[in-house]
């Protein structure tokens, strides 16, 4: 806590920075949580009676999963908070009421979470869908919390777009707050039902995969295109020019693309052409905008003075264009599709995708906080007791990611051969396939990497504490970023 205190104190930070710290340190506990509920969901798979009666394992999963959608918009909202005034060269409009709304979204967050512990059983009605879980899967909280998200969204859309409306116009700030509008608008997709299970699921899909695919994706673009002027002192001109193009890209197969989710639902079979060849580009304009700042930066002899900044940005590189693109198209296609839908396979491009395109850039930028909050410190590879342990982070989360990913793919080509392909689909397929030893195995091994992955979090804990504490080297002076 006294760290913390230290940060907020800083008087390195503006405002709207110092609103982001707390977002980013509640960010962190929930990514704490989520491994908690992970491993224990894990422990599960291969010991059923673990926790029975007592945490489910369709509430573990389900604290798992939400889990790790709020911190992620909890980095996000903290991430343009960052930026927002060195951006915009303004101060933030209406930071009053965006610090009361993040303490009225935290204390909601905690409300919903103790629910879902407390509340796993009870009668299916309209009282229930208001106050305890929606029942839809990924869309388990309750009405008034849904209306609690749009209405933050709302509030923090007001505050960047006045604040961009006020100061300098920037290509960045004219994609995040047109994105933002999004961001709110798609979720409310997800806030109404009917009665046709095809017509409900479409408009699920719009909220579980577009929201994420479509809004998420420019959103991160555009905290890249910041962190790479402010790391390596790239063109403006060249991140923003990617950022075009990931817009167009974003609406010209994002949107499509959304519709490998409609295989099996109901709808028209022309979905199985459009879903399947959209699917695969929106990765793409993302990992060109960090290869291209990196010839640019090396051309220019650019000095980095973040190196774990720099390491995280390009994880995000790689782990967008694996999690998101390359196992996300290894089954989009419907042909492969109808054999891998549902099976640890889908989960294993889920942790992948996730980690890979938005954990990696939201650590980034914890980084990048740390190293402004220290006052400007060196935070090259060898720092005061420190140069090993962001190293050590790095290596840990990464290699329990990989482990987990490679480990639930061995258990998804399980199912999809011995349930799918050989016995149809059928419950004795199911049953075959979750005893097969390599599924068996592939579980085990995930459990392991979780363990893994831990680790590497409570060494990233321990190092954003105390990252640039014994530092007292003035990073060296960055290049002026060009027009």
């Amino acid at each position: 806590m006294n760290a913390i205190h230290r940060v907020l104190s800083s008087t390195h930070l503006n405002e709207g920075q110092k609103l982001a710290v707390h977002y980013f340190v509640v960010s962190l506990v929930l990514l704490g949580a989520q491994i908690v509920f992970g491993l224990i969901a894990g422990l599960q798979y291969l010991h059923p009676d673990t926790l029975y009666g007592k945490l489910d394992f369709n509430v573990n999963r389900m604290v798992h999963i939400n889990a790790m959608v709020v911190w992620m918009l909890y980095g996000f909202i903290g991430t343009v908070y960052w930026l927002l005034e060195e951006e915009s060269e303004h101060p933030i409009v209406g930071l009053g009421i965006g610090k009361l709304f993040f303490w009225i979204l935290t204390v909601a967050v905690g409300i919903v979470v103790v629910v879902y512990l407390l509340v796993q059983v009870g009668p299916g009605e309209e009282s229930t869908l208001w106050l305890i879980n929606e029942g839809r899967e990924y869309l388990e909280a309750p009405r008034w919390a849904d209306i609690g998200i749009v209405l933050s969204v709302l509030v923090f859309f007001f505050n960047v777009a006045g604040t961009f409306a006020k100061g300098r116009y920037t290509g960045i700030g004219g994609v995040l707050v047109v994105d933002l509008l999004a961001l709110f608008g798609l979720y409310l997709a997800g806030m109404f039902y009917t009665p046709n299970i095809s017509v409900d699921q479409f408009w699920w899909w719009w909220v579980i995969h577009l929201w994420v695919e479509a809004t998420w994706e420019v959103l991160v673009a555009c905290i890249m295109a910041y962190g790479l002027m402010k790391v390596l002192g790239v063109s403006r001109r060249i991140v923003e020019t990617w950022l075009y193009i990931e817009v167009a890209l974003m609406f010209g197969s994002g949107i499509l693309g959304l519709g490998h989710h409609y295989f099996w639902i109901g709808t028209p079979e022309y979905w199985f052409t459009i879903g399947g060849l959209f699917s695969a580009l929106e990765p793409v304009p993302l990992v060109a905008m960090v290869v291209h700042s990196v010839f640019d930066a090396g051309a220019r002899h650019a000095k980095n003075n973040n190196h774990p900044t720099m390491a995280w940005m390009i994880a995000h590189a790689f782990g967008n264009f694996f999690g998101a693109g390359v196992w996300g198209f290894m089954h989009t296609l419907p042909q492969i599709n109808l054999y891998t839908h549902g099976t640890q396979w889908t989960a294993s491009h889920g942790h992948l995708a996730f980690f890979g395109a938005y954990a990696t850039i939201i650590i980034a930028f914890w980084y990048l906080a740390i190293q402004k909050a220290r006052g400007n410190v060196w935070m090259e590879n060898e720092l005061a007791g420190n140069g090993w342990r962001w190293k050590w982070a790095l290596a840990l989360l990464n290699l329990g990611m990989v482990g987990m990913t490679v480990s639930l793919l061995v258990s998804g080509y399980v199912q999809s051969q011995v349930e799918r392909a050989i016995q149809g689909s059928t419950w004795g397929g199911y049953f075959a396939a979750q005893m097969h030893p390599w599924f068996i195995q592939g579980m085990q091994w995930r459990e392991l990497s979780g363990l893994v992955f831990a680790l590497g979090y409570c060494l990233l804990v321990w190092d954003l504490l105390t990252i640039g504490k014994h530092e007292m080297r003035h990073a060296s002076p960055q290049l002026p970023v060009t027009a």
